[in-house]
């Protein structure tokens, strides 16, 4: 994968994590059946529990895509 789409899709995963943590997804999706796809399969579908994921989701994405940016060997793994 070139370094282009790497960004972008980080861009729209970061946006999409952005939008649960601050503007108010996570209280949207809370209890709805895309919370469950989202929080894998009902584990967590509260809007706290979904913040929680989402920051871990966030952290362990920028640690990869950081990874990705310099070896990039990684992207394809």
């Amino acid at each position: 994968m070139g370094i282009l789409p790497w960004i972008g899709i980080y861009a729209l995963e970061s946006l999409f994590f952005a939008w649960l943590l601050f503007w108010g997804g996570a209280r949207r999706l809370e209890g709805s059946w895309l919370a469950e796809l989202v929080a894998f399969k009902g584990s967590v579908t509260s809007a706290d529990g979904l913040k929680l994921l989402a920051w871990i989701f966030w952290v362990s994405g920028t640690c990869w895509f950081l990874a990705g940016l310099f070896v990039p060997g990684v992207r394809w793994a």
